[in-house]
Parts: C-alpha cells; structure tokens; sequence
C-alpha cells in the first residue's frame, strides 16, 4: 500500500458545479485504479491524499498534473503506508472555508510556507481523516 499527498492551487475559483464535475470524473478515475483517498478544497488550494498500489496511484497523479484547472502541485509525502487512511471513500470530498479548518484535530495550513519545510505530512492526514469523521461528505 502506497500514499502520497500533494498540494495545488486552482487555476480559477471554483464554483459548487465544476467541483462536482471534477468529482464525479476524480470518483470514477480513482475506482478504475483502485485508489481512495480524499480531497480537501478550501478558497483555491486542494490538499489531497491518493492511497493504493504504487503503479495506480502514480497513474493517478500523471493525470491529475495534466489537468489545466490547477497549477503548482507540490508534493508533500509519499510511501508505503500500512493500511489505507480513506478505505472507503473512491473520494472523500469537502469544499470548505479555511477558518472551518482550523477547528479540526491537526489542523495545519497547507498554503502556509512553513508547511512544506516541516514534517506536517502526518499531521495533513490527521486533519482531513478528523474533518471527514466530523462531517458528512459529498
């Protein structure tokens, strides 16, 4: 089992519908490969974590950085993982504002320029698995 979180910065605002759009194919793509995971968007920045075999979840992100709605994927953590994080989620999926976030276990800012020096790989996973376990998701 392999897990691998980036961040990327949308190329426009997104509104409600081409969020479920990208959903919908994000949802269909990942269960074509097997991979889980989840993805968080708050005001133009996606976190998302992309669990599964190695070989898909690279598939996986090839598409995704081909994908002109968003720039400036970066890499946060990857490797092997013992279990899945999102077993059963294709994709976990929330569109939030940014001070919602704060209130969640392992809260970090992942726009913020420190988090990407620091080690907040772990903490990144612990904020979106309490977000998720808090709320109902789409």
């Amino acid at each position: 089992m392999y897990n691998l979180i980036y961040i990327s910065t949308a190329t426009n605002l997104f509104t409600e519908y081409e969020l479920m759009d990208l959903l919908d194919a994000s949802r269909a793509n990942n269960l074509k490969h097997n991979v889980t995971g989840m993805l968080l968007y708050a005001e133009g920045t996606f976190i998302q974590v992309l669990e599964g075999d190695l070989e898909q979840v690279n598939k996986v992100l090839a598409k995704i950085a081909n994908d002109r709605r968003h720039k400036n994927i970066i890499e946060l953590a990857s490797g092997p993982v013992e279990k899945r994080n999102f077993p059963d989620w294709s994709m976990g999926f929330a569109s939030v504002n940014a001070d919602i976030l704060k209130e969640f276990e392992g809260y970090v800012n992942p726009v913020d320029k420190d988090f990407i020096k620091t080690n907040n790989t772990n903490a990144a996973v612990v904020m979106l698995k309490s977000f998720a376990e808090n709320n109902k998701l789409n």
